[in-house]
Formats: C-alpha cells, structure tokens, sequence
C-alpha cells in the first residue's frame, strides 16, 4: 500500500499499521481521538494527553533526542514525525527502522489533510471525517459570535532568556487570528529573538505568556505589567495555540474565555 506524507514522500506500508510509534505530542492525541489508542506501542515523554499513555506505552525519548534501541525493539510498522519538532538527524536514525510519516503543519488547511491522511492509514476513515466536521462547525460558530470586530494587537511571547515571540510563517501566528487579534510581529518571521525595548511590542495592546515551551507563572505576568502598565498581560494555554490535530476541538471554546 502506498501513501504520501506532508513532505510529499513516498511511504510503502504492508498493511494497516498496528505498531504505530508517535514522537509528536499533538499528534499522539490525534490518535487516540481517532480511536488509535491500540495500535500506540511508543511515544514522547511530552505526550501528556491523555496523561496515562506515559504509562500504558512505552517512552522512546523526547521530540529532538530518541533511544534508537528501544524504538527498535518496539518493532513499529509505522513512525509518525513532524518537520518542525523532530530533528533531521532523528529521521536519518530512523530511516531503516520503519516507515516514516512527517508531518508539515502551517495552517488549519495543512491540520485537516493530517487527519484525513491518518485515516485513510490506518483505516478509519469515517472517524477522520466526523472529527473535521466537527473542528469545522466549531471554527463556523466561533466566527459567528466573534463580538471583537476591532483589531487588537497581541504580543505573544514563548520564551524567556532570551526573550522570544512568535512573529510569521508559524501555526501559532495563524491561531492568534483564528483567536481574532493581529500579530504585533506579523512582518517578521518564525521566532524571534527580541528585547524589551522593542518598537513592535511598544504597538502591542497585549501581551500574551505562553504556557509553553517555557512555563511562563504569574510572577512573570507582574514583572511585565511593572515594565508596562498600560497593556493587558495574560498567561495562555499554549496547547491551544500550538497544538494541532484534535487539540482543534477544544480551541474555539477556550478563545472565547480569554475576555480581552
């Protein structure tokens, strides 16, 4: 059987696989929602949802180092990876070891063809199709009762020492606008590193901390609303804005809780 992945390669596989070994966290509960659970034999030890897979399966690594012995011997007849959080060198270790899906995730357009690909891998299909209607039908409703016509800019910030924001050409960019707010770095691009004097951030109505990859806490919100009283500073669930897959589900209903 043969398949393509987001980077347009090619992918042979015997069958519908049953030793499926995710290194990615969102596409690890992606999974599970398609009612994969089963066929999971490895993931990250970031694959937190749901939290008792850490437990059920077995750990290979994380999303930029693996044991290459372990996923070995796990035997899997297919490796799910993704451009973006796996290393080159990882999927040079794997080639050989099994088929590899990479995965390559820019837009809401890019998140639905994953899900359909997915399903017609591992056969569920069906399942595939009612989870897009549904993302979908929550995207539509979203924008119905989108209240906030104005156009507020966001500062979204994703690291600490350096300081990092998430500017252009990143899924985060295109679910702040989902959200309803422009990107006070939108004329860059990717991840900028930027200081605190920054002539963007000075135009940004608020500023938005990151739950993660840094585990922004509210001492850090009062350290920012000293250095800028006038802005609104928030702490946001970075899954939200970051994770794609059946993460989506949850997105819109937690967009319209940030009260901004």
């Amino acid at each position: 059987m043969n398949y393509t992945d987001q980077l347009k390669r090619d992918i042979k596989l015997n069958g519908t696989p049953k030793r499926i070994i995710s290194l990615v966290p969102s596409q690890t509960e992606l999974l599970v929602d398609l009612g994969l659970e089963a066929s999971i034999v490895g993931v990250t030890k970031f694959c937190i949802h749901p939290k008792h897979l850490r437990i059920s399966k077995a750990v290979v690594g994380g999303t930029k180092q693996i044991n290459l012995k372990k996923i070995k011997d796990l035997n899997p007849d297919l490796i799910l990876c993704n451009k973006e959080e796996n290393t080159k060198e990882i999927i040079e270790e794997l080639e050989g070891v099994a088929p590899i899906h990479i995965s390559d995730i820019f837009n809401l357009e890019d998140c639905f063809e994953l899900i359909r690909m997915y399903g017609e891998i591992c056969g569920v299909e069906t399942k595939a199709s009612e989870l897009t209607t549904t993302i979908q039908a929550e995207r539509v409703e979203f924008q119905l009762h989108q209240k906030n016509n104005e156009e507020i800019k966001v500062a979204y910030f994703i690291w600490k020492k350096p300081w990092m924001v998430a500017a252009s050409d990143n899924f985060i960019n295109i679910m702040l606008s989902e959200a309803g707010f422009t990107n006070a770095f939108k004329n860059q691009k990717r991840y900028p590193e930027i200081e605190l004097d920054n002539s963007n951030l000075a135009e940004a109505d608020i500023i938005f901390l990151s739950s993660e990859p840094f585990p922004f806490k509210e001492e850090h919100v009062l350290e920012f609303i000293q250095k800028f009283p006038t802005k609104k500073v928030k702490i946001v669930d970075g899954e939200m804005f970051s994770w794609y897959g059946s993460r989506l589900l949850k997105a819109y209903e937690y967009f319209k809780t940030l009260n901004v």
